[in-house]
């Protein structure tokens, strides 16, 4: 499922919303959570997971074109962890 994809479902679930509305706010909340997540906050939704940020240490690597050793700075990595209930349905629908 891609952005639109909900939009179309939610507008379809709630017929008394228009559509610029559903996509308004689902834009507002991935715009709350991008920025929650920038300034390092961890990201909660029970039932459904959490998003925190881990870091990636500096570390050596190699151009592949050239095999010339380079230097990497270190950086941040999004990571999610799937809750309970999440894991739970999954597994039963896909096992």
């Amino acid at each position: 499922m891609n952005k639109s994809e909900l939009i179309n479902i939610l507008a379809e679930k709630h017929l008394h919303l228009p559509i610029a509305d559903v996509k308004s706010a689902i834009d507002v909340i991935l715009e709350h959570k991008t920025l929650s997540l920038a300034s390092g906050e961890r990201i909660e939704i029970r039932g459904f997971g959490s998003f925190n940020l881990r870091h990636i240490a500096p570390r050596k690597g190699r151009n592949p074109k050239t095999g010339e050793e380079v230097s990497l700075p270190g950086r941040y990595k999004t990571h999610f962890k799937p809750g309970k209930v999440l894991r739970e349905r999954v597994n039963d629908s896909v096992g």
